[in-house]
């Protein structure tokens, strides 16, 4: 059987490990590993969706993963990738994030028969005493060192500087993984490439404290081919909630991204054998519309399930091919009183997730981006009206690829 580490290496997801050696020996038997998720919105979205296909990678493979919230850590914050300190927030907030991201989480991986974990930090972390985990496990940590990774020197060269709030953010990862290895005998901590300090941190603290064998390894995080963030929308993040980002939005990203992304997102987001992947990857022309086709397809039939991508996938040849219904195509349902206090096209556009705000839709309006009913919309406080919808409903429109049916119930 083909080693995981080779699958993950040949499917673009490795892009850092410690004692690789030793890890590819570990791993020829079953490991408990984990990877780490920040409750700070009440969904995942696509930038965790990586490490969880690495996840069921390495469960179907025969090794046992542990989604570790971090219901204490997102009391500190992690200042990796940020420019300022974030948002305190308060417990039940967490919490309930927390809970939100567990139900996702089984949609993803198998926890039949403890086959794989949702574990919180805040279980250990939140009741932990300063003096004795200072003693314990701050003793451990040179503040030199610390002061030389990335996530660190950034902040430090900010206006506002670094808190010493977060600066112990590293020290809570790595006690995470301590706490990991004696409940459960976690051996691999894995996530995004911007943890690569933490996570050092604290397979470092395991071969200190207990002289065991710990490992760390991070993936590539998910880009563009000219290296910009994936996952982004002109109304936010690429949520996993289809209630934030619906199936049929979602399936459309897909679709549309660029000609030299298909073979990377196929052989990250997807289960594609990687022989299938490379054949849809070399196509050219018009032929790469049918791999983005099925790129879009394939995630969005793991995310929401086959029948919300096959919706999905119709609305779209409505919309663009006229090759079927128009009744998958994304609706807004709204009330007559509704529509008595608020018509204006540029609200609907913001409730139908076209733009993320009413200043955004009115700009659209002003740039002749919108239509109703295939007619241009060009005043800004233009409203619909009941002769528009009609009985079958009226077709907003952004651009070339944002729709949503106005529908009156």
């Amino acid at each position: 059987m083909e080693h995981i580490l080779d699958i993950l290496k040949e499917r673009g997801f490795i892009a850092q490990m410690t004692f690789e050696d030793e890890l590819y020996e570990q791993l020829k038997n079953p490991t408990t590993f984990y990877v780490g998720f920040d409750p700070t919105a009440d969904s995942l979205h696509i930038g965790h969706y990586i490490p969880i296909m690495a996840m069921a990678h390495m469960q179907k493979a025969g090794h046992k993963p542990i989604a570790l919230m971090g219901g204490g850590t997102a009391m500190i914050g992690d200042p990796s990738g940020k420019t300022d300190m974030r948002k305190m927030m308060t417990v039940e907030t967490i919490d309930h994030n927390v809970e939100c991201i567990k139900k996702q989480m089984s949609r993803f991986l198998d926890f039949s028969d403890d086959r794989a974990l949702i574990v919180n930090n805040g279980d250990w972390l939140r009741h932990l005493n300063f003096i004795d985990f200072m003693r314990d496990i701050g003793s451990q940590f040179s503040v030199n060192k610390m002061l030389t990774a990335e996530c660190y020197k950034a902040r430090m060269a900010t206006e506002n500087g670094l808190s010493f709030l977060e600066f112990t953010y590293m020290l809570m990862q790595s006690y995470d993984f301590l706490e990991l290895f004696h409940r459960y005998g976690c051996r691999l901590e894995m996530g995004g490439n911007d943890q690569w300090s933490n996570m050092l941190g604290g397979a470092d603290l395991v071969r200190r404290l207990d002289n065991e064998k710990a490992f760390a390894c991070t993936f590539q995080l998910l880009l563009t081919h000219d290296g910009r963030k994936m996952g982004k929308t002109e109304a936010g993040a690429l949520w996993l909630d289809p209630k934030k980002t619906t199936p049929y939005q979602f399936y459309q990203y897909w679709r549309n991204v660029d000609d030299k992304d298909v073979e990377k997102c196929l052989a990250l987001l997807t289960f594609l054998p990687m022989d299938e992947v490379r054949r849809l990857g070399a196509l050219e022309g018009a032929e790469i519309n049918e791999a983005k086709k099925v790129l879009a397809f394939e995630v969005t039939k793991l995310v929401h399930g086959e029948e919300e991508a096959r919706k999905a996938a119709d609305a779209a040849a409505a919309l663009f091919a006229g090759g079927a219904s128009a009744e998958n195509v994304p609706t807004l349902e709204i009330t007559s009183d509704e529509m008595q206090a608020d018509a204006r096209v540029s609200t609907l556009l913001v409730r139908a997730g076209l733009c993320k705000s009413q200043s955004d839709a009115r700009k659209q309006i002003e740039q002749n981006a919108v239509s109703l009913n295939d007619q241009k919309v060009t005043d800004p406080s233009a409203v619909i009206t009941a002769a528009d919808i009609g009985g079958d409903g009226a077709m907003l429109k952004k651009g070339k690829k944002g729709f949503c049916r106005v529908v009156v119930r």
